[in-house]
């Protein structure tokens, strides 16, 4: 990621804030589209979880200013996604909604560099948080899955 890039991401992310609560009802709609079974991963309040998703978004963004603050951060976000199931193939999922979400909310001004930029934003935030869901996938084996026993 460029200073460029970073640059570009938090601009634009200053752009669709005001709207927060239109955009993530926008991602999730598109989300659901993408992949209907996402849909019930998601058992509370809607709207509430778009604020969330708004208010970690913004974390984020701003946490690029400093990377070595937001990696644990990331590293427990990932963790709990995958106590609620979610796949390391959910992460393309969320990666297509999210752009497609930013481009309708940015019109003219989702450039093919702001595109570029949020996807490698993206993506540098989804594989650390990927570490993070492996890490609780290694940890969280429960006693009766495990195929063996210790007899030393």
């Amino acid at each position: 990621m460029t200073g460029t890039q970073k640059r570009l991401v938090q601009d634009s992310f200053e752009q669709v804030k005001p709207n927060a609560d239109a955009v993530a009802r926008m991602f999730y709609g598109c989300l659901f589209e993408f992949d209907p079974r996402l849909e019930q991963l998601f058992t509370g309040d809607l709207a509430e979880q778009g604020r969330k998703l708004m208010r970690m978004l913004g974390l984020a963004v701003k946490g690029l200013d400093n990377l070595a603050e937001l990696v644990p951060t990331l590293l427990v976000l990932g963790r709990q996604h995958a106590s609620y199931g979610v796949a390391e193939h959910d992460y393309m999922t969320v990666r297509r909604a999210l752009l497609w979400t930013l481009e309708r909310g940015l019109g003219a001004a989702f450039t093919p560099e702001v595109r570029e930029s949020w996807s490698t934003v993206y993506n540098l935030l989804a594989d650390t948080m990927k570490v993070g869901a492996k890490s609780a996938v290694l940890v969280n084996v429960p006693e009766s899955d495990r195929s063996y026993q210790h007899k030393w």
